[in-house]
């Protein structure tokens, strides 16, 4: 760990508690500060509180009070799923007071250098993909971010000779002032989490941020097929861009058989695992940044020709009786759902439905004819179900618990069925995480059994 000496002395509020709070409030101490930490939750159980305050850091909890900047803040380090909206957020930015998320202190202290990947869609996978090439190749990698480990709790241990593989996400990324990835990686962009940025545009810019502190000697991968990335491509990094649409001089591309490196023939896609074709961006952008990482060809050929995909993300689980469940709970929009369905043949029973923020599934239609039943959950339900007899799908059902749900699938499926939970939704309408809910998932596919 770099030493920074920028907080020593100066008052430090850390406002949301959780993993990244504690994290944040930990090493800030560490680092010197005096730390306050406000969290909205009430402190009954948490042991976190308790040690804190053993610790000496206060610790104020039940609410976020309104006065609570009269103490005179230097900064402010805020959990990433706390809006811009909150109360005391707007009054820090009307005082002129610096907001960041955590990724920022891991980028102060680091001496590894940091692999930063963010994108709308896939950068879960491509992390993890990354995360393999770089271990069996012999890069000690370590692997941070919103991808369920805390950054700066990893840069806090990383030594200069091992490389930091972060997913990031537009929540994180709109906390940073002088964070600065070796190499950068943006998978793609699409229309998500407007009811936390406001609006598309502003969306963008806080993907985009990912590489605005690079340098020229620094790396930035993104997907040059989008076209509505493009007006947010504003990078002094040496660009790297990635295309599905065949044969491309520069960066890397690939056709129907070939990935391609500068131009050059460079591992053929017949040898490739991962299923779909909204996976091949995710493994082109991996495959670029390993090897600028001077990753061993046959290392990341091996990778490659093994990786089925990560838990949660078209995760194969297990058969039953001639039938396959997959789960891709991870698949909290309908962009998700629509690559989930875009890999299957039929006949499929797709388990769907969740948090209800207003949003058309009608992205699914083109795909929805492969669909042989539907189990719709949570507070979607009912529009799903409409959707799905709009689409000319006869078997629709609706289930109050994900046991219920998968007994229904079973239960209509016979030999030869794919039964996928692709919701297209958010999962906060009955469970706390997207993986928590894929978890229940798998829990009632094994009490079939």
């Amino acid at each position: 760990m770099i030493t920074w000496d920028g907080f020593k002395d100066k008052n430090v509020l850390v406002l949301g508690l959780a993993k990244s709070g504690f994290a944040a409030a930990d090493l800030l101490h560490s680092l010197g500060a005096n730390v306050v930490v406000n969290d909205a939750s009430p402190e009954d159980g948490n042991s976190d509180v308790a040690l804190l305050r053993s610790k000496g850091i206060t610790v104020i909890c039940g609410g976020h009070p309104s006065d609570i900047l009269d103490a005179g803040f230097d900064s402010i380090v805020k959990n990433p799923g706390i809006p811009y909206q909150n109360q005391v957020l707007q009054q820090a930015v009307e005082k002129g007071i610096p907001i960041w998320t955590e990724i920022e202190l891991a980028y102060l202290i680091s001496e590894a250098p940091i692999v930063a990947i963010t994108g709308s869609n896939g950068k879960t996978t491509t992390t993890t993909l990354l995360y393999h090439m770089l271990n069996i190749g012999g890069k000690k990698p370590l692997i941070a971010g919103n991808i369920g480990t805390v950054a700066c709790s990893v840069a806090e241990k990383a030594t200069a000779d091992e490389v930091i593989v972060m997913e990031v996400s537009s929540f994180q990324l709109a906390g940073i002032e002088k964070y600065r990835p070796k190499i950068a990686v943006w998978t793609n962009l699409y229309d998500a989490h407007i009811d936390y940025h406001g609006t598309f545009e502003e969306y963008a810019s806080a993907k985009s941020r990912i590489t605005m502190n690079q340098e020229a000697e620094d790396y930035f991968i993104y997907n040059a097929d989008q076209v509505e990335m493009q007006p947010y491509i504003n990078t002094k990094a040496i660009k790297i861009p990635f295309s599905l649409q065949g044969r491309k001089e520069e960066g890397i591309s690939a056709d129907s058989e070939m990935i391609y490196w500068q131009g050059e023939p460079y591992v053929k896609r017949s040898i490739i695992k991962l299923l779909g074709q909204h996976n091949l961006e995710n493994i082109v952008a991996a495959t670029a940044t390993a090897i600028l990482l001077d990753c061993d060809k046959s290392t990341i050929e091996d990778v490659l020709s093994s990786f089925t995909g990560v838990r949660h993300r078209m995760q194969f689980v297990k058969e039953l009786n001639g039938r396959a469940f997959y789960n891709d709970s991870k698949a909290t929009n309908t962009l998700a759902t629509k690559s989930a369905l875009s890999s299957f043949g039929p006949p499929v029973i797709l388990l769907a439905g969740g948090l209800d923020r207003g949003h058309s599934f009608e992205e699914l239609r083109p795909h929805m004819g492969k669909v042989k039943a539907v189990i719709a959950i949570g507070e979607t339900r009912e529009r799903f179900m409409e959707f799905a007899v709009s689409c000319g799908v006869t078997d629709v059902y609706a289930a109050d618990s994900m046991v219920e749900a998968v007994e229904k699938a079973y239960t209509k499926s016979t030999i030869g069925d794919q039964i996928l939970l692709s919701p297209a939704c958010a999962s906060w309408d009955q469970y706390e995480s997207f993986e928590k809910r894929g978890d229940a998932f798998i829990e009632a596919i094994m009490k079939l059994s």
